[in-house]
């Protein structure tokens, strides 16, 4: 199904393959992806798994909140906001045993629809809508997710999904910022 063996979102190889061998670790890549450079977050599920010893929904959900706060405060941190991020992983890990059956494959492999896979996707604790098109992307662009009316929902624009190199992972950053410098100047632009 996947038509890749790594998404080049770290600059670790073992860590940009398990994002494709692990799909929890995907979507807490995608939940710690939030003010932090996209290695960071996404390195953070192959850290998390190395101090855990796995990376399995229902042992994490299970877990003692303060335990897991702890794992992520270990240094160096997992997250630049370490506690507010184990809640949220706890969170989904949660939802995922739960709603998945501990397989958070199953929020793409059983989507009827596009649009249905967006609304898990924005079930999800932590997925906004940036979140969510950007995870459409790299289902449908990356990993080789078809289900009908996939294209009509994923996003017109660039997104992680259109990396495919860490040369591509730089050039999608650097457009992020010019954005996001875009977007504080017109903020302070005077109206008119």
């Amino acid at each position: 199904m996947s038509t890749t063996d790594r998404l080049h979102f770290t600059g670790d190889a073992a860590a940009d393959r398990f994002l494709v061998e692990e799909p929890l670790a995907l979507l807490i890549g995608f939940a710690l992806d939030q003010q932090v450079t996209v290695q960071k977050a996404f390195s953070g599920p192959f850290e998390l798994r190395n101090r855990l010893g796995h990376l399995d929904a229902a042992r994490i959900a299970a877990m003692d909140p303060a335990d897991m706060d702890r794992i992520f405060r270990e240094r160096p941190a997992l997250h630049r906001f370490p506690g507010s991020m184990a809640g949220k992983v706890h969170e989904l890990c949660r939802v995922v045993a739960e709603r998945y059956d501990n397989d958070a494959r199953r929020i793409w492999t059983e989507a009827t629809n596009g649009a249905d896979l967006r609304d898990r996707l924005k079930a999800l604790p932590g997925y906004g809508d940036m979140k969510v098109r950007g995870m459409l992307a790299i289902l449908g662009k990356r990993l080789g997710v078809t289900v009908p009316g996939l294209a009509e929902v994923m996003p017109s624009y660039p997104t992680l999904g259109d990396v495919d190199s860490p040369e591509a992972l730089a050039e999608y950053q650097a457009r992020k910022r010019a954005y996001k410098v875009l977007l504080r100047t017109a903020k302070g632009a005077p109206r008119s």
